[in-house]
């Protein structure tokens, strides 16, 4: 082979570069770069798709936010209030405060009010995360839950207040179902009410009118009551050893619906629509229906009486 001209080999180098790479290592750093957009663009991808925080949104309860399904607030205890729910524990300053106050209905029962500080209702993320100064409430009378209140008023019919003097009890709670608590002791109001003797089918502070004057005998035509308007709705669910079927979930309804619960339990109860102050005895192994108008918005809780289950949750928009 013909040695190279001087000139010949110096515009070579100079064409190749001073001291580059042979042709395969340069080929390697080429492949590294190609493997490492690569990897870049997944993961970008696999982080649009995955939503905030690198997890599959799909752990957030429907209507819940992101914040409502990972916000935390105060110290998780080990201990309990007297229903069972584990305390949640927040400094004394700025901590959630309830006052329970009672006043005599004018036809049935009692109109409760709370009176809270540091605190708002959140009704609409029920089974979220616990955030600071938002959740629900329970009512309690003499130990026994009663209800679960999304709100400031509730209307307490005598006959779910035996004749008596007894303790009323209101706590707070945060969405995940903690009790919110101060120095170990869960955030509560109580008062004192008793319940007199009344005249069947009357409310504890109810009036007697006057006797009317007989009316005449009324035609069958007049006496026949109207047709109840049809249910636009129907949920049908089934009791049976503890477990409510279809799992309890929320039943979604226009303001002004007429929903049809049908309830087939293997044990005698009684069922309660929080809320609209509706209740329906549930006889063993029979079914029974109750049907109400959805006249007011918010989340609603339906539940039994004796087993304490949650059936179901009407939330009316």
């Amino acid at each position: 082979m013909t040695p190279d001209a001087p000139g010949r080999a110096e515009d070579r180098a100079r064409y190749h570069g001073a001291g580059a790479p042979p042709r395969t290592a340069r080929g390697r750093n080429r492949a590294t770069r190609t493997a490492a957009l690569l990897t870049a663009a997944l993961l970008l991808v696999g982080g649009a798709t995955a939503g905030c925080g690198g997890r599959a949104t799909t752990h957030h309860k429907p209507g819940t936010s992101h914040e409502q399904a990972t916000g935390s607030a105060g110290t998780l205890l080990e201990a309990q209030d007297p229903t069972g729910h584990r305390l949640r524990e927040v400094p004394a300053e700025g901590a959630p405060e309830v006052r329970l106050a009672a006043r005599p209905d004018s036809e049935d029962g009692w109109n409760l009010q709370l009176t809270v500080k540091n605190f708002r209702f959140t009704p609409d993320s029920t089974g979220g995360a616990a955030l600071p100064g938002a959740g629900h409430a329970h009512l309690e009378l003499d130990g026994r839950k009663l209800a679960r209140l999304y709100g400031p008023w509730f209307h307490l019919p005598a006959a779910q207040v035996p004749e008596g003097a007894h303790t009323l009890t209101v706590r707070l709670y945060a969405d995940d179902h903690t009790a919110w608590a101060v120095a170990g002791k869960a955030v509560e109001g109580t008062l004192q009410l008793t319940a007199t003797a009344t005249a069947p089918g009357q409310g504890s502070h109810s009036h007697t009118p006057p006797p009317s004057p007989p009316s005449p005998p009324a035609s069958p035509s007049a006496q026949a009551s109207p047709p109840e308007a049809p249910a636009d709705r129907t949920v049908t669910l089934t009791v049976r050893d503890g477990k409510v079927t279809p799992a309890p979930g929320r039943t979604e309804l226009r303001r002004g619906e007429r929903l049809a619960l049908h309830v087939t339990s293997d044990r005698a109860d009684t069922l309660h629509v929080h809320g609209y102050d509706k209740e329906l005895a549930l006889p063993a192994g029979q079914g029974a229906t109750l049907v109400l108008t959805a006249d007011r918005t918010g989340l609603f809780e339906v539940e039994t009486h004796e087993s304490h289950l949650v059936l179901t949750q009407l939330l009316v928009r």
